[in-house]
């Protein structure tokens, strides 16, 4: 097998501490082998690790690779799909999710302060509106925090306060929330990768997994070797289509990002003075913010499965201008994308395909935060506490027949019903 580098992101060229582990060879055997080293594998391995677990971590290429590694960076409260959830159990939305909706920022705040983890984490997030509805849902949002004694700055802000923050009449209002944030993603994750290793950990890269033996202990193989474990937790997440009975479950979209030159301080100090992440409610969004080297980060998602940079730069440069006209003839350096797990039913899939193998995926855009608690919930499933899993677990994921094959065509349709309904 050829070795997979990260894409050409700008994450990629700025981590600093690249992982390097050596690929799965010869018979192991651990507790728990984790499929998959994005933020849903490392952040489980993690919590095992630090109660105790032999881990085994086996990933098909780098430590963040997919989409841990590539995303837009944006810590956002809440969980896709609550409302269904809520539905399903029958009971009150807000009684169901008022923790649970930050329990992944406050496990990412506790790893940064705890293992020394330098990704570039800083608080604000601005949810900008584009339509009236917009505006009520925020002043819904807005109460629901307010009512809950939510411990951080929010604010409801009018169209002229938006210009002054973020510098552009692109939107009528906006929601200020300064307990969401930002950060380096890839960094997050490579650093949540060391902690586990020095928690006693092992991960092993380049080693594409082949096939899962079931029985009463699974065996976790690939080409050179295998890991046999008392339980398997698969984290592959859009990357993962091993196993059959997960295929149609949730479509694999793509979102693409740019990176600009970094900008002088006289502009930066205008289009964002907080340095707060931005994002509008559409599902094909927009979204952007600054980087630690004060370079515009701005994503979108676009009908397009490939990763020709210069066509990534063509279209979101088009995105771009729409909210920052003046960056028209403003040089890019980094175009990439990567592809995100988002169910029908919008609910993360937390399950299990036999009675020691669980998996964790479709986490619909939110996976910074919600990957990070799913950790959690995995490592407590494992040790026998399923409270929590069985929230989600208890939602089955809605098969769409056909999916895994005509993945494309599918994503295509469904990204214009959205266009479509965005407009409405």
């Amino acid at each position: 097998m050829q070795p997979q580098s990260h894409t050409g992101s700008y994450y990629a060229a700025t981590a600093g501490d690249t992982t390097d582990f050596a690929p799965l060879l010869g018979e192991q055997h651990a507790d728990v082998c984790v499929i998959g080293a994005g933020f849903t594998g490392i952040s489980t391995a993690l919590h095992l690790a630090e109660r105790g677990y032999n881990v085994h971590v086996v990933e098909a290429s780098r430590v963040g690779w997919g989409a841990s590694g590539r995303n837009g960076g944006q810590i956002i409260g809440g969980i896709a799909g609550e409302k269904n959830i809520a539905k399903h159990h029958g009971k009150d939305v807000d009684d169901l999710f008022s923790e649970l909706r930050w329990a992944g920022h406050d496990i990412i705040r506790q790893r940064v302060k705890q293992y020394g983890i330098q990704c570039d984490l800083k608080p604000g997030y601005l949810d900008v509106a584009i339509k009236q509805r917009h505006l009520r849902e925020f002043a819904a949002d807005h109460e629901r925090l307010v009512k809950a004694d939510f411990p951080h700055e929010i604010k409801i802000l009018t169209k002229n306060e938006t210009r002054d923050l973020i510098g552009t009449d692109a939107y009528i209002g906006a929601h200020l929330n300064m307990g969401n944030g930002h950060l380096h993603p890839l960094k997050m994750c490579v650093g949540e990768a060391r902690a586990a290793v020095s928690q006693g950990a092992t991960i092993y890269e380049q080693s594409p997994v082949t096939r899962i033996e079931h029985g009463h202990k699974a065996r976790v193989v690939t080409e050179h070797g295998a890991v046999t474990a008392d339980f398997v937790v698969i984290a592959g997440n859009a990357y993962h289509n091993l196993e059959r009975k997960l295929r149609g479950v949730m479509f694999p979209v793509r979102s693409f990002i740019i990176a600009t030159e970094p900008l002088p301080e006289a502009t930066t100090s205008r289009i964002n003075p907080r340095d707060v992440a931005v994002c509008d409610p559409n599902f094909v969004l927009k979204y952007f913010r600054l980087s630690a080297d004060k370079r515009l980060l701005f994503g979108g998602r676009i009908n397009y499965f490939g990763e020709d940079p210069a066509f990534i730069r063509q279209k979101l440069r088009q995105k771009m201008t729409t909210i920052y006209p003046e960056f028209a003839n403003i040089r890019i350096d980094y175009a990439w994308g990567g592809t995100i797990g988002v169910p029908v039913t919008r609910v993360p899939q937390l399950g299990r395909i036999a009675p020691n193998v669980f998996y964790c995926q479709g986490y619909s855009g939110h996976g910074v935060n919600v990957t990070h608690l799913a950790g959690r919930i995995m490592a407590d499933a494992v040790a026998g506490t399923l409270e929590q899993f069985d929230l989600f677990a208890d939602v089955k994921p809605f098969i769409v027949p056909g999916a895994y094959l005509f993945t494309k065509p599918m994503v295509a349709l469904g990204v214009l019903y959205y266009q479509i309904k965005d407009r409405l």
